[in-house]
């Protein structure tokens, strides 16, 4: 791996997790009109903040901090395995409808303390409208013409952000993009042309058929190294 991918790497993207279950634990919870009507209020914030917050989830934010936002019955502990399977590390799922479902990935097994909340569901947008799903012509709009890594690889997909208009989120923010389901079959030789453990412009017309968008985005919190 040359140094600038081990840069990346070791400040934001080995933090880029495959994911596997174990039993949740849930606390009790009691609930009167009052929390209920903040509840609500919480749940419409689908603002993410880089390097700050998601909605009502901070840089503080513990498990119990989930339990009183969400409710118990909708979280589930989970541990989830590093990148190329090396390391572990504690997670909670927030499951909730209309595109709001989450993962918080957390420092320790004390789960108090956030490193990252990922899989963002559709709901979830920054400030400049960057969702789940966001297509490429959007992206280049947003972020003005930027580079990225080819597809098809562990970190495939990978905006460099101090390449954008975004730089100022960089090493708080994670998007990654991909192709279409179908773009290999159908468009091969494109696909291949942009694939790869290299970098490629978000201009490059080898993307255009392929039918790019946002696939996955991840807010860092707290580095791993605070």
């Amino acid at each position: 791996m040359n140094s600038s991918i081990k840069g990346i790497a070791t400040a934001t993207l080995a933090l880029l997790l495959n994911y596997s279950a174990n039993p949740a634990f849930a606390l009790p919870q009691k609930i009167n009109h009052p929390i209920t009507v903040a509840k609500s209020q919480l749940l419409t914030n689908t603002l993410i903040v880089p390097g700050e917050r998601v909605g009502p989830i901070t840089r503080t934010t513990t498990k119990q901090d989930l339990v009183k936002l969400f409710g118990a019955s909708h979280l589930v502990d989970k541990t989830i395995s590093g990148a190329e399977g090396i390391g572990s590390f504690a997670a909670t799922q927030v499951n909730l409808n209309q595109g709001r479902s989450l993962l918080v990935v957390w420092s320790d097994n004390t789960r108090t303390k956030p490193l990252d909340v990922r899989n963002l569901g559709s709901a979830w947008k920054t400030r400049e409208g960057i969702g789940v799903g966001t297509p490429l012509s959007e992206l280049r709009k947003k972020l003005g013409n930027f580079k990225l890594y080819g597809l098809a690889w562990d970190y495939g997909g990978t905006i460099l952000l101090d390449s954008s208009k975004l730089s100022r989120y960089q090493g708080k923010l994670i998007l990654r993009v991909d192709a279409a389901p179908n773009a290999y079959e159908k468009f091969a030789n494109d696909y291949q042309a942009v694939s790869g453990d290299s970098t490629f412009s978000s201009s490059n017309r080898h993307w255009k058929p392929l039918g790019i968008t946002l696939t996955e985005i991840i807010v860092v919190l707290n580095s791993s190294e605070q």
